[in-house]
C-alpha cells in the first residue's frame, strides 16, 4: 500500500470526501484497490457483529447501583489487608506474640542485671607499703587477676 493510501485510509474506509489525488491513484493502482476493498470487507464483517443500539444501553439504575456498590467499599486501607484476609490476622498475631515475647525479656533482662549488681561479691582495696594497693577476693585469699595487675604495676624504688 502507497503512502498517500495509508494517510487518508479512515477517510477511505469512513466513505467521506476523498481528495482528488486518493481517487485518482486507487484508479489507477490495482494494488492499493485491492487492499482498500479487502479492509472494506473487514470493517462490513466487524460492523455486523456489532450489537443493536437497543441492547447496548444498560438497564435503569445501574448507574446507581455501581455507585452505591462503590461507597459501600469505602477506602482501601493497608488495614484491610491485616484484618480481612486470614493470612493477615495471622500475622498480626505472630506479630504481637513477638513483641510480647520481647518485651517480656528486656523486662527479666533488667532484672537480673540489677540483682547482679546488688549481690556482686564486694572486693576490697588493701593499701601496700611501698605501692599500688592489693584487690583481695571476697575470701580474703589474693585474687589472681589483681595479682598480675599489682606485678605489671609494681615499681622498684
Amino acid at each position: 500500500m502507497h503512502r498517500l493510501i495509508r494517510d487518508h485510509l479512515e477517510e477511505i474506509l469512513g466513505d467521506s470526501e476523498r481528495t482528488a489525488r486518493v481517487g485518482e491513484h486507487l484508479r489507477d493502482c490495482e494494488e492499493c484497490r485491492s487492499e482498500v476493498a479487502a479492509m472494506r470487507k473487514q470493517a462490513a464483517l466487524l460492523q455486523s457483529w456489532r450489537a443493536p443500539a437497543a441492547e447496548a444501553e444498560p438497564r435503569a439504575g445501574f448507574y446507581a447501583r455501581v455507585i452505591e456498590r462503590i461507597e459501600a467499599q469505602g477506602p482501601a486501607s493497608i488495614w484491610n489487608l491485616f484484618f480481612e484476609s486470614a493470612f493477615g490476622r495471622r500475622i498480626a498475631v505472630a506479630s504481637m506474640a513477638l513483641a510480647l515475647l520481647l518485651g517480656v525479656y528486656l523486662v527479666t533482662s533488667e532484672q537480673s542485671a540489677e540483682q547482679a549488681a546488688v549481690t556482686a561479691p564486694a572486693t576490697q582495696l588493701l593499701p601496700g607499703e611501698d605501692g599500688p594497693g592489693q584487690v583481695l577476693a571476697p575470701s580474703g585469699a589474693p585474687d589472681q587477676d589483681s595479682v598480675l595487675v599489682n606485678l605489671v604495676t609494681y615499681r622498684e624504688q
